[in-house]
């Protein structure tokens, strides 16, 4: 009788549990679909030039790998070059005379990958393309060096290529990847959105990465998106699985629901793996009631 009442009593803390279970997933289902507060729209309408500056996203489509550029040793390459080696590629479109934004950019940029535990070079490769065709080899290079400098790690420069060209070659890339920016003759400078993207190995686009700040986890699961997962260890494909990607925002969020669902099957496998063992116990301790009983042993 004794057995047969804690088990009883086993089976309605389970049923306890699993309805809390899915008391949690509800609430937190309802909390996600809760709309977010809208942000504050500026009073002020945008510069005109403006209009034509931005990203349209084209995810998943190719890039021109046939389009020739100039390396920062003055060779001519194809773009499709950098694609040759399997590797995942960072690209950024700026101008090496920018006087501000693109420099920022790039500080953003290497101060994420200084925290990765990849390399460039050995797991991706950085390409950076000028959109001003007035602007020379020794430009980029200078401008390559710097980024070198501050990325501050040995054996990356095979990985580090700044690139300038003809404005054919320009138009197709930007085109083919969103890039919107536009010329200010007033003040000589390029207006262009803040942005990198990340290409596959296949030369596609894979993610967009906005702003002149780059979250290290956010660059470290775009390169193991683009990658197939070629990148980042057990941990950080586990991880992966718990964010989604929003185009929105070009960042990673917290995946609640994923996580909500991978903790209500483990909670559902541990209430499992807890009956099926107190039913057992249960048994043995009858068994030897039994045999006491009978005298066998």
């Amino acid at each position: 009788m004794h057995a047969t009442n804690r088990t009883a009593h086993v089976l309605r803390l389970t049923g306890l549990a699993a309805v809390m279970t899915a008391a949690a997933v509800v609430s937190a289902y309802a909390q996600a679909k809760q709309p977010m507060a809208p942000e504050s729209v500026p009073s002020s309408a945008p510069l005109p030039i403006l209009k034509d500056v931005g990203i349209d996203q084209k995810l998943n489509q190719p890039v021109p790998v046939d389009a020739t550029f100039v390396d920062e040793t003055g060779q001519t390459v194809r773009f499709g070059s950098y694609f040759a080696d399997g590797k995942p590629v960072v690209l950024q479109m700026a101008y090496y005379r920018c006087p501000m934004l693109c420099t920022v950019i790039q500080n953003g940029l290497v101060g994420a990958l200084k925290t990765l535990d990849v390399n460039a070079g050995k797991d991706f490769t950085v390409v950076v393309v000028s959109i001003d065709p007035g602007e020379t080899p020794p430009m980029a290079e200078d401008k390559r060096q710097e980024f070198i400098e501050r990325y501050h790690r040995t054996g990356v420069g095979a990985g580090i290529h700044f690139l300038t060209g003809r404005q054919e070659s320009i138009t197709a890339l930007a085109s083919a990847v969103g890039f919107r920016y536009t010329y200010d003759p007033s003040i000589g400078q390029y207006a262009h959105p803040a942005a990198v993207m990340v290409l596959t190995p296949e030369a596609r686009i894979s993610r967009y990465l906005f702003g002149v700040e780059f979250a290290p986890r956010d660059l470290k699961f775009a390169l193991m998106e683009a990658s197939d997962n070629r990148i980042g260890s057990v941990v950080d494909q586990a991880l992966l699985y718990c964010y989604h990607y929003d185009p929105a925002s070009g960042k990673y969020g917290f995946a609640i629901m994923t996580v909500i669902r991978i903790g209500a099957i483990l909670t559902l496998l541990a209430l499992g793996t807890f009956i099926v063992m107190n039913l057992r116990r249960d048994r043995r301790q009858v068994s030897a009631v039994d045999r006491t009983a009978t005298g066998t042993r």
